[in-house]
């Protein structure tokens, strides 16, 4: 009797984001050999988020790295009345300068880029966001939003 193990797709508690893809090349002696880039953005809407980077032979494979990766460096931002931050914080990560301000309730999610899917996927409703740095990198703003969300957990 053959028995078949079909393997189910375990249902997250995480949300998902994609917020970059790129095609890397790197240049051998016989040509190029080309592998992708993916930064995933992972998130439970509650406070927890992380951001993955990985690459792999395929876009599937290198997203299921990413996916691994953001779960390994998730991190718990400090959430008021799960809504808003408690104070304004503002961070950098290598060109890359946030601020976060916190928001009255009704206000909304304003941030836009790289920023506002982090924020999106922390679980925050209500906040102002400005990306400062001069640098269009969505890499880079998303981990400066990581870096400002980690100040409010260590104060």
């Amino acid at each position: 009797m053959e028995r078949r193990f079909s393997k189910k797709p375990e249902k997250s508690e995480f949300k998902e984001r994609m917020l970059d893809l790129r095609r890397v090349t790197r240049v051998v002696a016989g040509g190029k050999r080309f592998r992708f880039r993916a930064t995933l953005v992972l998130g439970d809407l509650k406070g927890r988020v992380g951001v993955g980077v990985a690459k792999g032979l395929d876009v599937q494979s290198a997203m299921e790295k990413a996916r691994r990766d953001a779960k390994k460096n998730m991190i718990t931002a400090v959430l008021k009345e799960n809504r808003t931050i408690p104070f304004d914080v503002e961070a950098k990560y290598s060109a890359a300068k946030v601020r976060i301000k916190p928001a009255g309730k009704g206000h909304g999610l304003i941030a836009g880029g790289a920023a506002r899917i982090v924020l999106e996927l922390a679980g925050v409703k209500d906040i102002s966001a400005k990306i400062l740095g001069r640098t269009p990198n969505k890499l880079t703003n998303a981990l400066a939003t990581i870096e400002a969300l980690k100040k409010l957990k260590s104060s």
